[in-house]
């Protein structure tokens, strides 16, 4: 602490202000979607990790982490049960709790180290919004992985800053975000500053974050989309009979047949056809007649296999020709799609692990299929948290997304719209079309500003057929790739060690 700002809050009201603002944090994502909350919820935390010792600040983490994905990711309880659910919330509170060591660290030294104004209220707001990024960017890809749903630039999909995706990435718009977080704590316990000063310095920083201009989308023709969604009792878990879900998306399909549409490419969601047509004749002329009838090929899921290996697939097929391009899901889910290291974690719950009795294989071919010289980039399902995945589909060419997803699983909780959240900060920050066709919902097309041009209701079939645009514009955040994250993962590290090494070693 300083002389010019407030003491720190009571350990037992951290530990209070820890639980609230998690809970605040979650209130950002859909289904509520009240962005400014999650802003105010890391704020809270950040307040509450002030001041802290380092077993203090690990508690803090902990329980803040805790009340967050325990709220984020209840959607995993409703077929699998409270221990997924618990397991993978406290893998990521693991993390959130060394994370609160981390900023702790950035909030004692910083200040001590550049004690004047600008450092305390811009310099430390910095390195504790860095702290908080190099937190998020190792659970996003670390272990197995890593578990990249509910970063904080998630949570503004759809609100005002969601462009900032376009210029910065992922994490650049988390690093923003709690930057800003980061800021509010340390203007409301400023001392020396006088509060108009204060209040016109947010003012000013906020004002300029709203109205920073978007990217500007150069578009280079369109194309005419027909996406399906089957309303199919398709879950990993589900009971069906073979070939049923296959049947649900050709019902709902059939109805386009007499319309005389000029479609370039009809889009089924993954696993729709759940016969898979390289091997089984009847789902290959199933798949047959729907692209003779509308006279346009089908990006369709099925699972497919190759020797001993099996793929979660995406297949793109022509009445006649067949599968005329394939990509397998580059990032199969750890724990649901495969078991690592199956020897050492099967004994430890045979039963919940008797629920994955097969691993799919990584994916190894490209990312993208060709529709008659138009590049479409292919997410499947979880594969749209990958950051390296999209900036593949980016250098692939790829024109406009494609993100085939089976949301089954999770019922009517919030896992599909968060999804889609995810998906529409995929087109603005890649600034192409996306087209997100899921077998029960959410499925969108969202146009790379963010905006909703189609959309169809949870748990029922139906179709969107939109012209799409197509755009081969390089975004910013495409060009800096992981540079940008690199960077404050560099800054952050290196202004803690600094600051430790130069902070007066005595109590204010």
């Amino acid at each position: 602490m300083t002389p010019t700002t407030a003491a720190p809050i009571p350990l037992g009201v951290a530990v209070l202000a820890a639980l609230v603002g998690g809970w605040m944090m979650d209130l950002g994502f859909p289904d509520l979607g009240w962005w400014p909350l999650t802003i105010v919820g890391t704020a809270v935390v950040l307040w509450a990790l002030r001041g802290r010792s380092i077993g203090g600040a690990l508690l803090i983490g902990a329980i803040s982490g805790f009340a967050y994905y325990g709220t984020l990711i209840e959607w995993l309880t409703v077929y699998l049960g409270i221990v997924p659910w618990l397991a993978l919330t406290l893998a990521q509170v693991f993390f959130t709790a060394l994370g609160g060591v981390l900023i702790t660290l950035a909030w004692r030294w910083v200040p001590r180290a550049w004690p004047g104004v600008a450092g305390r209220m811009v310099l430390t707001p910095a390195v504790v919004a860095a702290a908080w990024t190099i937190r998020e960017a190792v659970a996003s890809v670390f272990p197995f992985g890593g578990f990249a749903w509910g970063r904080l630039a998630h949570s503004q999909a759809e609100g005002p800053l969601a462009h900032w995706a376009a210029w910065v990435g992922f994490s650049g718009l988390t690093f923003l975000l709690a930057w800003v977080s980061a800021a509010l704590v340390a203007v409301a316990i400023e001392r020396e500053v006088g509060m108009l000063r204060r209040g016109i310095a947010v003012a000013g920083a906020s004002t300029a974050l709203l109205v920073w201009p978007a990217v500007p989308i150069t578009t280079t023709g369109t194309l005419t989309v027909a996406a399906v969604q089957g309303d199919s009792n398709s879950g990993l878990f589900a009971d069906y009979e073979r070939g049923e879900i296959l049947q649900d998306h050709y019902d709902a399909t059939r109805p386009l047949f007499d319309q005389g549409l000029d479609l370039d490419v009809v889009v089924w969601p993954e696993n729709a056809s759940d016969l898979d047509p390289l091997r089984n004749e009847y789902a290959a002329s199933v798949l047959d007649l729907v692209s003779e009838r509308l006279d346009a090929p089908v990006v369709v899921g099925t699972i497919t296999a190759d020797g001993d290996e099996t793929f979660n697939s995406v297949l793109l097929w022509r009445a006649g020709d067949g599968a005329v391009d394939q990509y397998d899901k580059v990032h199969p889910v750890p724990f649901a799609e495969y078991l690592p290291a199956r020897d050492f974690f099967y004994p430890l719950a045979p039963s919940l692990f008797d629920l994955v009795p097969r691993d799919y294989s990584f994916g190894q071919r490209d990312t993208v299929v060709d529709l008659d010289g138009v590049i479409a980039g292919i997410s499947i399902c979880y594969d749209i948290v990958d950051d390296d995945l999209l900036a593949r589909q980016i250098d692939e060419g790829a024109q406009v997304l494609l993100a085939p997803t089976n949301n089954a699983d999770f019922g009517v909780s919030d896992q599909s719209v968060q999804q889609l959240a995810i998906a529409r900060l995929r087109a603005i920050e890649s600034g192409r079309a996306l087209v997100q066709a899921s077998t029960v919902g959410a499925s969108a097309i969202v146009l790379p500003d963010g905006s909703t041009l189609d959309s169809l209701p949870l748990f029922e079939p139906g179709t969107m057929v939109q012209e799409v645009p197509l755009s081969d514009t390089i975004t910013p955040a495409h060009a800096l790739g992981r540079t940008l994250e690199w960077g404050v993962i560099l800054f952050g590290l290196a202004a803690i060690v600094l600051g430790g090494a130069l902070a007066p070693r005595r109590r204010a």
